[in-house]
């Protein structure tokens, strides 16, 4: 069968025949790429939820005071944490004690760290995490929440030895930047 036929372009009107045409011409245009979402599928689903399960291992060891943060994280990790970079678990370890968070006082009451809008993308041992991160202090019990700092982090996870740790983080802030990380922080 033929697209057109001159038979019946000729009982088309000219303004029939130039929609028709302009639509055969946006057919042939490019269009943008559709953005690709990840499916979790029984075969990545443990290990989604073994990565979920770190992060929140993570995050609530955070502010506890003598946790070995390093333990979330292989040998040669690197941890970018708005500009300023650790390598090795030694170096990521100290960033811990170095800031002025961890040497200055625990804030009064209670701190919770909250992790949300997870993405995790897992390829084998190999995974890739994107999560939103929120720091709430509630100064007493009776006092409403405050919200303290939020931002990203995107993590370059791999699995060792039936366990998943991190490669690469790389932690932004969006609001409530600390003072310390003024002139190294960069907008990513």
């Amino acid at each position: 069968m033929k697209l057109f036929d001159l038979k019946c372009l000729r009982d088309l009107s000219l303004g029939r025949l130039l929609l028709a045409f302009a639509a055969l011409a946006a057919m042939a245009l490019p269009r943008p790429a559709v953005a690709q979402f990840t499916v979790t599928s029984q075969a990545t689903l443990l290990d989604r939820i073994q990565i979920e399960d770190l992060l929140i291992n993570y995050y609530g060891s955070l502010g506890s005071g003598g946790e070995d943060m390093a333990q979330f994280y292989t040998e040669d990790a690197v941890l970018d944490v708005n500009g300023l970079i650790y390598t090795g678990k030694k170096a990521i370890q100290g960033a811990y004690t170095q800031t002025p968070s961890a040497s200055a006082p625990a804030p009064r009451g209670k701190f919770h760290m909250l992790m949300s809008n997870p993405k995790i993308v897992v390829h084998g041992d190999s995974a890739v995490a994107d999560v939103i991160w929120t720091g709430i202090i509630s100064d007493t019990v009776k006092a409403p929440p405050r919200l303290v700092e939020q931002g990203r982090e995107h993590d370059e996870l791999v699995k060792r030895g039936g366990r998943w740790l991190l490669q690469k983080r790389v932690i932004t802030s969006d609001g409530g930047l600390p003072e310390f990380y003024e002139k190294t922080y960069r907008d990513r």
